[in-house]
């Protein structure tokens, strides 16, 4: 019998054991979490089939997962590499920057053992273990690096996931962590610093905190990332991501001069320059990022019509992950946000929203 042993069972880890046992029901798992409570969900919902502390279990296992932060992965690799781990054995991670793990990882490796690392561009604004879904990576991309690991033990571990439908992506660990600093932890930082500087800006005026709505709240959403998460992530990518702050700080400051200088083509230029590289980004250019897909509606202020929607969507089986009513008009004049994870579920939705005379504002 095949044995999984997966460290962290928040989000990523339990979605995929989701994933896992959704293609091999029959595999055993051994999960193990700092969290006392959450091995007992895991064990209720039949997710894992024992539930252990620590790295205890891992040394019968053909496969090690890691999902914990970053810096739990890099000790626990140093951790593996004294123990006695079966033979064959596949250890991998997910943890969101990878030179220092893959470094952390030489230590085995010289023993013989195979260590894949890898990270899923996935996520959610939920959190936990109750979050976890197995369709969580689907279409989404899933980085696994290149080391001196033969073929056969990758397709070990995209067979082991191929209940995610994920699609992988082979890359150096350097070429990874500069993408994903640029795409994922760069923005994570202005979207903090946005928030962190309007809070500043408007100490003396509750009201102007209040205002931000709309379109500042869609911009800065990923600012309401779990801290510890992420300052584990900027220490262990800490060369790479200073070196983008500071690329960053140069496009402000070249706007900043035009708009001193009142030069309306250098200004115009910013704009369009944007725009153009943002409207080229898409799913059918190289593959869809997981992202969310929202539905802007109008809709009367009367009793039940919050409802009235949900039920609608009930009732065609389309599957609703978020809703939000947008506090200010800005931007759009719709109130309510409803978000999904898959585009074909926003698209029925606006289907069968439109049949019931409901006006869609903006679907992109």
């Amino acid at each position: 019998m095949t044995t999984i042993f997966i460290k962290g069972l928040g989000l990523i880890g339990s979605s995929l054991i989701r994933a896992i046992r959704k293609e091999h029901p029959d595999f055993k798992i051994i999960g193990s979490d700092t969290e006392e409570s959450t091995p007992l969900y895991a064990l209720k919902h039949q997710l894992i089939d024992k539930a252990n502390t620590d790295l205890n279990g891992s040394e019968i296992a053909d496969f090690i997962i890691l999902a914990t932060p970053v810096a739990v992965i890099i000790k626990d690799l140093y951790r593996l590499a004294k123990m006695s781990l079966k033979k064959n054995v596949i250890i991998t991670d997910v943890g969101s920057s990878k030179q220092e793990i893959l470094t952390a990882a030489v230590p085995l490796q010289r023993k013989g053992v195979t260590f894949i690392g890898g990270h899923p561009m996935a996520g959610s604004h939920k959190t936990g273990i109750a979050a976890g879904r197995a369709d969580l990576f689907e279409n989404a991309f899933y980085f696994l690096m290149r080391t001196k690991t033969v073929k056969q033990n990758y397709l070990k571990l995209e067979n082991l996931l191929q209940g995610s439908k994920t699609k992988w992506l082979l890359i150096t660990a350097e070429e990874h962590d500069q993408l994903v600093g640029q795409i994922s932890h760069l923005p994570h930082i202005i979207a903090s610093a946005l928030v962190n500087q309007t809070q500043n800006f408007f100490v003396d005026s509750p009201l102007g905190i209040r205002m931000a709505a709309g379109g500042f709240k869609s911009i800065t959403r990923i600012a309401s990332s779990d801290p510890t998460m992420w300052t584990a992530i900027l220490e262990s990518n800490s060369k790479i991501i200073v070196k983008q702050i500071e690329a960053y700080i140069k496009e402000l400051e070249k706007i900043e001069e035009a708009i001193q200088n009142n030069n309306h083509d250098q200004i115009f230029s910013f704009f369009e320059s944007a725009k153009n590289s943002r409207d080229r980004l898409g799913p059918e250019k190289v593959g869809r990022l997981p992202d969310f897909f929202d539905l802007f509606i109008n809709i009367p202020d009367k009793v039940g019509i919050i409802a009235e929607i949900a039920e609608l969507l009930a009732v065609n089986k389309i599957s609703l992950v978020n809703i939000h009513i947008l506090e200010i008009r800005e931007d759009i004049d719709g109130i309510l946000q409803l978000t999904f994870i898959h585009e074909k579920d926003r698209l029925q939705a606006e289907k069968v929203l439109s049949a019931s005379n409901y006006v869609t504002l903006r679907n992109n």
